[in-house]
C-alpha cells in the first residue's frame, strides 16, 4: 500500500495531550488547573470557540496540551466540530483527557465509545461530582474505569480537586485494556474497508466506521493522502458493503453503542430512592417561562443597572477624589504651563485623558459590570436567557441555534461574531452577525453606557433599549424577507445546570478579565491621547470640526467635542464611551444628546469586531454589510436626534 503523507507532518517534540468532550463539561477548567492559566470558564457552552495551547511540565515531562471547543462525537455534523477533529487526525495527541460533565455520563459515553476506536491512551476526567452528589446520584468510577479499561479520575474542578491524580495518570497513561467489537457481521464489513486503506494510516478502523456512516467530511481528509483511483476505489467498496449488508449499517453501528451505553450506566449510577427537591432546576423553568421568565429578565435587569450607575460611580467617584485629584493638583502646581503641561494634564494628556481615564473611570465600571456579569455565567442563567428570548428571534429568521451567538455579544462581540460558524445556514450566519455588529452592545461599552444613561435617569435607558430593541427587530425581519430561504439550523440547547456561583471563582474571572483589558486597553488609551494632542496641536481637529460641523452639530444635534468621541469610536469603543462620560460630566451634554451619543456608539462596529465580520463572511457580504452598518449609524442617530427635539424630551 502507499504510505500515508500524513505521516510525514513533523511531529513534535512534546508528548500530546488533546482535553476532549461534549461542550461545558469541564475542559478549559481542567486545562487551567493543568497548566497553572487562566482561560475564561462560563457555565454555558461555546466558552471555547477554537483550539488553545500551551506547553506545561506535568511530573517533570513537558506537554503540549490542546484544549478544544466541544465535541459530541466523531461522525461530524458541523465544520466547527470538525476543527476538533482534525486536530485529532492530524494532530495525532499522545494522550486524550476526555473531560465528562457527571450529570451527563450517558451522552458523554458515546464520545468515549468513539476515541477507544482511535486506540490512544484515554483518561477521564469525571468532573462536577459535588453537584450530583447533592442530587442523590452516586457513581461508581471504579466499576467505570473497569468496563472501558482506562483510568477514570473524579474532580470538582472549581476547587482544584482531582488535579493531582489527573497529573499522576497522565504520566501512566496507557490504551484502554478493553476491545468493544461489534457483532460479527458488522465487523465483517468495517474489516473489508480497513483493507481498502493506507497500512500507515492512523486510525484506519475509525475512518472506515466514518465511512460507512456516510460522514460527510471524511472523503475531503483521505484526498489529502490518497490518489482519486484510490478514492474512486473506496467508494467502491463502501457501495459493495452496504449492497451485501442487509438493513442500515450505521444504524446498526449506532444502535450497538447506545445499548453497550445503557449496559454501562445501568450497573454504575445509583440513585437514592428520596432525592432532595431540585430549587435550582425549579428556578430553571422558571426564568425560561414565557409569563414568569420576563420579570426574572427584569430582576437580575435592574440589579444590574443600579450596581453599574450607583455602585460603580461611588466608587469612581472616591477613585478620582483620593488618587487622581490630589496628583492632578501636584503636578498642576509643579509643571510649568507649556507643551509639558499639555502634553501630561491637558485636555489630551495622556495622564489625564489616557491614564487616569482608563483607571479612575472606567475600572471601576467594568469591575461592577464583570463581577455582576460573571455571577449570571457562573450561575447558568445565559442558557435560560437564551431559551426565553428565542420566541422573539424565531420572528426575524433565526432558529434557536442562533441564540447563543447572539447573548454572548453581550461579553464580547467579536468572539460571538466567530461562534456564528456553529450555524450550518448561511441565511442565519448572516442576519446573526449582522445583529450582532449593529445592535448589541459588547461587555466593555455596555458597562460603560449604562453608567452614562444612568446618569440621566431610568428613562433614558428604557428609550435606548427599546429603540436598540425596535430597530433590531426591524433589521431582522427586513433581512428574513430579502434572503432567500435556506436549511434552517437544528435548535439543540445544552442547558447546564443552576449552581450557587462560587465566590472566589467569580473573582478570579474578574480579575482576569479586567487585567487583560487593562493590559490591552491602558496602551491604547494614552496612544488615542498622544494621537488626539498631535491633531489638536497641529491644527486638525479645529479644521475638522469646521469642516464636519454641518453633520455633527447641524444633523447630529452634538456638540463640537463629539468629534474626538467619533473618532476615537472607530478603534475602541470603551475608550470613545469614556471620553462621553467627562462631556457629560463636563454639562457639554444635554439629555437628548446623551442618548443620541450613547446609541451612535453602540451602532459603530469596532476595528476587532469588522475584523471578525471578515474572517466570518464572503469579502463582497462583509463589505457592504459594514458599510451599511456605517451609513445607518448616522442617518438613524441624526433622524432620532431630531425626533426627541420634536417631542421635547
Amino acid at each position: 500500500m502507499k504510505k500515508d503523507k500524513n505521516s510525514d507532518i513533523k511531529s513534535s517534540k512534546f508528548p500530546k495531550i488533546a482535553l476532549l468532550g461534549l461542550p461545558n463539561t469541564g475542559k478549559t477548567s481542567v486545562f487551567n488547573n493543568l497548566t497553572g492559566k487562566y482561560n475564561i470558564v462560563a457555565n454555558y457552552p461555546l466558552t471555547t470557540i477554537e483550539n488553545k495551547t500551551i506547553i506545561t511540565t506535568i511530573k517533570d515531562i513537558q506537554y503540549k496540551i490542546i484544549d478544544t471547543p466541544g465535541l459530541y462525537c466523531l461522525y461530524i455534523h458541523s465544520e466547527d466540530e470538525l476543527v476538533v477533529r482534525d486536530m485529532i487526525f492530524e494532530e495525532r495527541p499522545d494522550i486524550i483527557v476526555q473531560c465528562i460533565d457527571s450529570a451527563k455520563l450517558k451522552q458523554s459515553l458515546m464520545l468515549t465509545l468513539d476515541l477507544l476506536e482511535l486506540e490512544i491512551p484515554l483518561i477521564i476526567s469525571l468532573n462536577a461530582m459535588d453537584e450530583i452528589a447533592r442530587r442523590g446520584i452516586w457513581i461508581d468510577s471504579k466499576e467505570l474505569s473497569r468496563f472501558l479499561g482506562v483510568e477514570v479520575i473524579e474532580s470538582i474542578t472549581t476547587y482544584g480537586k482531582g488535579t493531582n491524580k489527573l497529573k499522576i495518570a497522565i504520566s501512566k497513561a496507557a490504551r484502554s485494556r478493553v476491545s468493544f467489537k461489534y457483532a460479527h457481521d458488522v465487523e465483517g464489513q468495517i474489516e473489508s474497508v480497513i483493507n481498502t486503506l493506507h497500512d500507515e494510516s492512523f486510525y484506519r478502523r475509525k475512518i472506515a466506521i466514518l465511512l460507512l456512516m456516510d460522514d460527510p467530511f471524511i472523503l475531503k481528509y483521505l484526498k489529502k493522502s490518497y490518489s482519486q483511483d484510490e478514492i474512486n476505489g473506496i467508494a467502491q467498496e463502501i457501495k459493495n458493503v452496504k449492497l451485501r449488508f442487509t438493513g442500515n449499517l450505521g444504524r446498526a453501528m449506532i444502535g450497538h453503542q447506545s445499548r453497550l451505553v445503557d449496559d454501562i450506566t445501568e450497573k454504575i449510577i445509583h440513585k437514592q430512592d428520596v432525592s432532595p427537591r431540585e430549587y435550582s432546576q425549579y428556578f430553571a423553568t422558571l426564568s425560561r417561562h414565557p409569563i414568569y421568565g420576563i420579570p426574572i429578565a427584569l430582576f437580575f435587569i435592574a440589579v444590574l443597572f443600579f450596581m453599574v450607575v450607583n455602585v460603580a460611580t461611588f466608587i469612581a467617584n472616591t477613585f478620582e477624589r483620593i488618587i487622581w485629584l490630589p496628583i492632578y493638583e501636584y503636578l498642576k502646581g509643579a509643571l510649568p504651563s507649556g507643551f509639558i503641561y499639555n502634553f501630561l494634564i491637558g485636555d489630551y494628556g495622556i495622564l489625564s485623558l489616557g491614564l487616569a481615564n482608563a483607571l479612575v473611570t472606567i475600572l471601576p465600571i467594568l469591575s461592577v459590570f464583570f463581577l455582576m456579569f460573571n455571577t449570571l455565567e457562573d450561575i447558568g442563567y445565559i442558557p435560560n436567557l437564551s431559551v426565553l428570548s428565542k420566541r422573539v428571534f424565531d420572528k426575524i429568521g433565526l432558529s434557536g441555534a442562533a441564540i447563543c451567538p447572539l447573548v454572548l455579544a453581550l461579553g464580547c462581540k467579536t468572539m460571538a461574531t466567530l461562534t456564528t460558524k456553529t450555524l450550518h445556514s448561511p441565511k442565519e450566519r448572516f442576519i446573526a452577525i449582522t445583529l450582532i455588529t449593529f445592535g448589541i452592545p459588547c461587555g466593555a461599552q455596555l458597562g460603560v453606557s449604562l453608567n452614562v444613561l444612568g446618569r440621566q435617569g431610568i428613562s433614558a435607558l428604557l428609550i435606548v433599549a427599546g429603540i436598540m430593541f425596535i430597530l433590531d427587530l426591524i433589521v431582522g425581519l427586513l433581512l428574513n424577507k430579502m434572503i432567500i430561504e435556506d436549511e434552517k439550523s437544528i435548535y439543540l440547547q445544552m442547558l447546564p445546570p443552576i449552581r450557587m456561583p462560587d465566590p472566589l471563582a467569580v473573582l478570579k474571572k474578574t480579575y482576569y478579565r479586567l487585567y487583560w483589558f487593562l493590559l490591552e486597553a491602558v496602551p491604547i488609551f494614552m496612544f488615542v491621547a498622544v494621537i488626539l494632542f498631535v491633531l489638536d496641536n497641529i491644527g486638525v481637529l479645529a479644521g475638522l470640526r469646521k469642516l464636519l460641523s454641518p453633520l455633527i452639530v447641524g444633523y447630529l444635534g452634538l456638540p463640537e467635542q463629539m468629534l474626538d468621541v467619533i473618532i476615537v469610536c472607530l478603534g475602541r469603543k470603551e475608550v470613545a464611551a469614556s471620553m462621553l462620560i467627562k462631556l457629560v460630566e463636563q454639562n457639554l451634554l444635554n439629555y437628548v444628546q446623551v442618548i443620541v451619543s450613547v446609541l451612535f456608539i453602540m451602532f459603530i462596529p469596532c476595528i476587532a469586531n469588522v475584523g471578525a465580520v471578515f474572517k466570518e463572511l464572503e469579502l463582497k457580504k462583509a463589505l457592504s454589510m459594514t458599510a451599511a452598518v456605517y451609513i445607518f449609524a448616522f442617518v438613524l442617530t441624526g433622524a432620532l436626534n431630531h425626533l426627541l427635539i420634536f417631542l421635547k424630551l
